[in-house]
């Protein structure tokens, strides 16, 4: 296992909560506009967060990885659409993006297994 993808959205969740009580206005109107994008419109939810993925792997983000993996998984993505999100954000991101298609599968199935 490269990483823990749950700890790491879990450390990464408590050290964020710490940053939002500093920054609670600033903070909110990212958590509204976060709310805004995700709720289900013409694309749903699961849409959304695979398209979220995709951005993840192309900007190489490992916390966005981590959260937005998970978010897929509970959305109901299944491996075979999470493969397809990483080729394209292999494609839009370049060799680099290789590393990060790889290691949102690792997330993906430690998501998808609960753990």
């Amino acid at each position: 296992m490269y990483k823990d993808w749950a700890k790491l959205a879990n450390d990464l969740g408590a050290l964020m909560r710490d940053t939002r009580k500093a920054i609670p206005e600033t903070w909110g109107g990212f958590s509204q506009m976060a709310k805004g994008a995700t709720t289900p419109g013409a694309l749903d939810t699961k849409t959304k967060e695979l398209i979220a993925v995709g951005i993840s792997i192309a900007n190489r983000c490992d916390g966005c990885l981590a959260f937005h993996v998970r978010s897929a998984v509970e959305a109901g993505a299944t491996r075979e659409e999470m493969l397809e999100t990483v080729a394209v954000g292999l494609y839009m991101g370049g060799g680099p993006s290789a590393v990060y298609g790889s290691m949102a599968m690792e997330a993906f199935d430690q998501a998808a297994a609960g753990k």
